[in-house]
């Protein structure tokens, strides 16, 4: 008789992946952005896969990194948000949802968890919402550090992104300013893991809003001056 035994299976390193997401609070609530393009090492796998989604109609969660651990995650949420609603014993007295402040402390314990075990998911996390007539904006990565703050970005765009809309962001922002902000093509030209095509949600006061996704207009964008300045004497060069 033969026994033999499999080892236990780890996710040694992000295979399919997204970049950043962006998002940033307005007068009103919370905006977030992200691409729709996956990526298989350096080659374009997927230009149409979303990474947006609204849990409950309540809160929004958006993830950079490791596509299939995001999924997982998406699955948990769900279930905790439905154990929430039906399960609990106040769900039998009043109507009962999960919080978006709730759920970015459960994804920071689950982060934490899995990363002590040498398993994570290789993920950083957005979290959006809207609650005690406030909006909430909070990222947790793939250690188990959280962040709350006014406009965070994850990926390539925590390094490009975020100077930018530090400059240019400010409380009283209204949704078409916020948006306009977010459609800033800056990772598309920069981020050679990033896309064109893209998707926006909000979540506000009323719940959460996810478009279908778009592609930004960038037939005009190479034609900057910083793109085209002549380089080495060389008149029409065209380098950079």
């Amino acid at each position: 008789i033969q026994f033999t035994m499999a080892g236990i299976q780890h996710t040694t390193r992000p295979i399919v992946t997204g970049t950043s997401v962006v998002g940033l609070k307005y007068d009103g609530g919370v905006l977030l952005a992200a691409d729709t393009l996956l990526s298989y090492g350096s080659m374009a796998k997927s230009f149409t896969t979303p990474r947006l989604q609204s849990i409950q109609n309540k809160i929004l969660l958006g993830a950079s990194g490791e596509f299939s651990d995001f999924q997982e995650i998406v699955t948990r949420v769900e279930a905790l948000a439905l154990e929430e609603t039906t399960q609990s014993m106040e769900s039998l007295y009043e109507a009962r949802t999960l919080s978006a402040k709730s759920l970015w402390n459960y994804l920071r314990a689950v982060m934490y968890q899995k990363r002590s075990k040498f398993n994570p998911f290789w993920n950083d996390v957005v979290v959006a919402g809207f609650e005690e007539n406030a909006p909430f904006l909070g990222v947790v990565d793939k250690l188990g550090t959280t962040l709350e703050e006014n406009l965070v970005a994850t990926g390539f765009g925590a390094y490009l992104a975020m100077p930018l809309l530090r400059e240019q962001w400010r409380p009283d922002l209204s949704e078409g300013e916020a948006r306009a902000l977010l459609e800033e093509k800056v990772l598309f030209y920069r981020d050679c893991r990033a896309s064109a095509r893209i998707q926006l949600a909000k979540v506000t006061a009323d719940g959460t809003t996810v478009s279908e996704p778009y592609e930004l207009d960038h037939s005009n964008g190479w034609n900057a001056p910083s793109m085209v300045r002549a380089v080495g004497d060389l008149d029409g060069d065209g380098g950079w």
